[in-house]
C-alpha cells in the first residue's frame, strides 16, 4: 500500500441500514478513505455536519466527510430536503463536501433536479459497486 488515500472521510445517508452496511464494505475494500460516517436519515446527518461546523475552527475541517453519498427517498427528510437544509451550512462545508446522488431511483426528474445543486457531482443508481467507486474522479 503506498501514497495516501484519496479520502479521508466518507459519509453515507440512507434509511435502508443494509444498503448502507453493503455500500460500507464496498467503500472499505476499495481502501479509498480512513473514516466511514453513516446516517439513516438526512437530519441526522445535517446535525453531525452543523456540529462538526462549530468546532471545525479548532480542527480545520478535520471532522468534514469530503465525499457524502446521498439517498433520494428516504421518510422525513428526503434527498432534496437534505439538499436543501445543506445550502443554510458555511460556504467552506458545501465547498468541502462533494455530495454524490445514490438512489434506485430511475426518474429522469429527480436526476434533473439534483443538477440544480452545484454541488452534486455525480448521480448514481444503486447498487454501488467498486467500478462505480473507481469512476467517481472528483
Amino acid at each position: 500500500m503506498s501514497g495516501q488515500k484519496p479520502y479521508r472521510a466518507i459519509m453515507l445517508i440512507d434509511d435502508n441500514e443494509i444498503d448502507n452496511l453493503i455500500n460500507q464494505k464496498i467503500i472499505e475494500a476499495s481502501n479509498i478513505c480512513d473514516y466511514i460516517f453513516t446516517h439513516t436519515g438526512g437530519k441526522s446527518a445535517i446535525e453531525f455536519l452543523k456540529n462538526i461546523e462549530k468546532i471545525a475552527p479548532l480542527t480545520g475541517n478535520q471532522g468534514l466527510p469530503e465525499l457524502i453519498f446521498l439517498d433520494i427517498d428516504m421518510p422525513l427528510m428526503d434527498g432534496f430536503q437534505f439538499l436543501d437544509e445543506f445550502e443554510t451550512l458555511s460556504p467552506t462545508t458545501k465547498e468541502y463536501c462533494k455530495i454524490v446522488m445514490l438512489t434506485s431511483s430511475i426518474n429522469p426528474q429527480d436526476m434533473s433536479r439534483s443538477k440544480k445543486y452545484h454541488y452534486v457531482k455525480k448521480y448514481i443508481n444503486k447498487p454501488l459497486s467498486p467500478e462505480s467507486l473507481k469512476k467517481l474522479e472528483i
